[in-house]
């Protein structure tokens, strides 16, 4: 109640002050302060309103001003000229006087730890104290002329926006912090006029609203070019430090200006929706778990770093794993998914910069791809995360009143193989429930013979895959340019399994199968892989599925191959992985007798 009052009286003396003091007053006055309403807020760089602790900026600055300007004569004193050169051009010279100006320039003000010995005092000059005080009057211009509200309800002083405590890993979330300062940068000179006015429009919008965020700021500035003259934005952040009151100004980074106005796809696609900023704001909102504040600072401190600039192929792959949790976590809490939408659909692009040319990368990609068959669409995104499954609507999350037939979500189950092995029969399930007339395991993109020979031998390649294939699957995929089998060869046994999934159409194209003809799905063929494929009964199952399509096998009932030395549940979930056509063509020349070849084979 008493500080309730207090402050009361402090906004009343305040607004008396304002309106009672000459004119000249005025810029200090709304350089510490805005007055919306009732209420008061200080700026974001004169401590809590023109004072840091018992330091008194205006007091100081007065005595500064009496140590370098005779008062009886206005003529500067010879200690003035000699700190000047020091203060602007980092001369040299001999310091006869000090002066401190807080968290402004921390390294001069003094205090424990900061000489040779326990106690250091300030070495500020005093030059730098009267140009910093002189230099914040302009800040108060935004606040005077272009006063506005932002979302939290807080004045807008120029070039200011709400701490985003990300972009610098020393920067943990929900500290005590003021609002951050993104301060201009540009190369050629200026008159004082010229600054003030700039100072004076003072903020950067993004899309018809003003930033209000470091990475608002950061979208901004992509987008902005140099058309006013501005090369960079220096980003400064003030933190309390020394106790209650007493904050710090700490440096966060230097951002460039692109010469040209160009679109930041990264930020475009996670903006589509208004995505980015629902997430975040959800992220930040009170009662929410930590993981999704660890989650956005992660996001938003890949964000800073890619500042100005295309990601590397590891930076984007980080990026889509990082998306690819956000997502899983997202669909594992009610409260968020009534919160933020899924992530939007992302372009080509995030495959295209991210693609290293590796197996593992190659297989994500491909599994990443699949799809449905016609007009009825099967992304694995929907299998992966409760998100409807049509091609328009997959931006957003599964309901009871979505429509569909059937549930799709499959969700991911423990290690790799399980979830290949769990996606595949569900893909195949859903295949008849949904009346699709192939099998929907067709993708963009497929990997090469020795892609899927080291799956099947090695482990090794596992988790690597299991991180990139969520946030691929956010993606769309673009088509393989490269249609090539690559080298080496898989086993015979594995190659009769495959044909038995490979797609008809597939098939079709390969002239191994007539256009009316088709494959039925080898029913017991997974289960027995499952099992553990005692007696071969998966590959039997397989060759007789072949057969009774009208497709010959080179091999007879008597001597089938094996899966000597495969798993075969890694076998299984590998059946799920796409091939690239050549691939495909290959199996099937090794593994089937031409049509015009075909002889009597003794049935099993």
């Amino acid at each position: 109640m008493i500080k309730r009052q207090e402050a009361e009286l402090k906004n009343a003396v305040l607004r008396a002050v304002r309106n009672e003091l000459d004119d000249a007053i005025l810029p200090w006055i709304d350089t510490c302060f805005a007055l919306v309403g009732d209420n008061r807020v200080p700026g974001p760089l004169l401590g809590s309103g023109g004072n840091e602790g018992s330091m008194d900026f205006s007091i100081n600055h007065v005595g500064y001003l009496l140590e370098l300007i005779d008062e009886n004569t206005d003529n500067p004193k010879p200690l003035a000229t000699q700190l000047l050169g020091s203060s602007l051009f980092d001369e040299t010279c001999p310091r006869e006087s000090s002066s401190n100006i807080g968290f402004l320039d921390t390294l001069a003000t003094g205090g424990v730890n900061m000489s040779s010995g326990f106690e250091g005092g300030a070495t500020g000059n005093v030059w730098d104290s009267v140009l910093a005080m002189e230099g914040a009057i302009l800040f108060a211009s935004l606040t005077t002329k272009r006063l506005e509200s932002t979302a939290s309800g807080r004045p807008s002083f120029p070039f200011a926006v709400a701490p985003s405590f990300a972009g610098s890993g020393s920067l943990a979330s929900k500290e005590s912090s003021r609002p951050e300062l993104w301060l201009p940068v540009w190369n050629g000179a200026a008159t004082l006029a010229e600054v003030a006015a700039l100072l004076a429009e003072g903020r950067v919008t993004k899309g018809r609203r003003e930033a209000r965020s470091g990475i608002d700021m950061l979208r901004a500035i992509s987008s902005l070019g140099t058309a006013r003259g501005i090369s960079a934005f220096n980003r400064f952040g003030f933190y309390e430090r020394r106790g209650q009151g007493y904050y710090v100004a700490a440096h966060l980074g230097r951002f460039e200006s692109p010469k040209a106005a160009r679109k930041n796809w990264v930020m475009t696609d996670l903006d589509r929706h208004g995505w980015l900023d629902a997430f975040i704001k959800f992220a930040q909102s009170d009662n929410v778990a930590t993981r999704f504040r660890m989650l956005r600072k992660r996001l938003e401190d890949r964000l800073f770093a890619l500042s100005g600039r295309e990601p590397t192929k590891p930076e984007a792959q980080a990026l889509l794993t990082l998306l690819g949790e956000i997502q899983q976590s997202l669909s594992n809490s009610q409260k968020a998914m009534e919160s933020v939408d899924p992530i939007p659909r992302l372009s080509e692009r995030w495959v295209i910069a991210a693609d290293d040319g590796t197996p593992e990368f190659r297989i994500a990609k491909a599994l990443a791809g699949l799809r449905g068959v016609g007009d009825k669409p099967l992304p694995l995104r929907a299998q992966l995360f409760p998100v409807r499954r049509k091609s328009d609507k997959s931006d957003q999350w599964m309901a009871p009143e979505a429509g569909e037939k059937v549930r799709t979500y499959t969700g991911r189950r423990g290690r790799l193989t399980t979830t290949l092995c769990a996606l595949l029969e569900r893909r195949l399930w859903l295949a008849e429930k949904l009346e699709m007339s192939d099998k929907p395991l067709s993708s963009p993109a497929g990997a090469t013979l020795e892609d899927v020979a080291a799956f099947l031998r090695y482990g090794s390649m596992d988790k690597r895959i299991a991180d990139l294939l969520p946030g691929l699957c956010l993606c769309d995929i673009p088509q393989d340019t490269d249609k090539t089998a690559g080298d080496g060869s898989l086993p015979a046994a594995f190659g009769l399994l495959k044909l038995a999934l490979t797609p008809d159409r597939i098939l079709h194209s390969l002239g191994w199968l007539g256009e009316p003809d088709h494959v039925p799905l080898p029913a017991g063929m997974l289960a027995q892989l499952a099992a553990g494929n005692h007696g071969n009964r998966a590959v039997q199952i397989a060759w007789r599925r072949l057969r009774s399509s009208g497709l010959t096998p080179v091999f007879s009932a008597n001597d089938l191959p094996n899966l000597t030395g495969i798993d075969p549940r890694r076998a299984a979930a590998a059946l799920l992985i796409p091939l690239r056509y050549g691939v495909y063509g290959q199996i099937a020349r090794q593994m089937l007798q031409a049509p015009s070849e075909v002889t009597v084979l003794e049935t099993a």
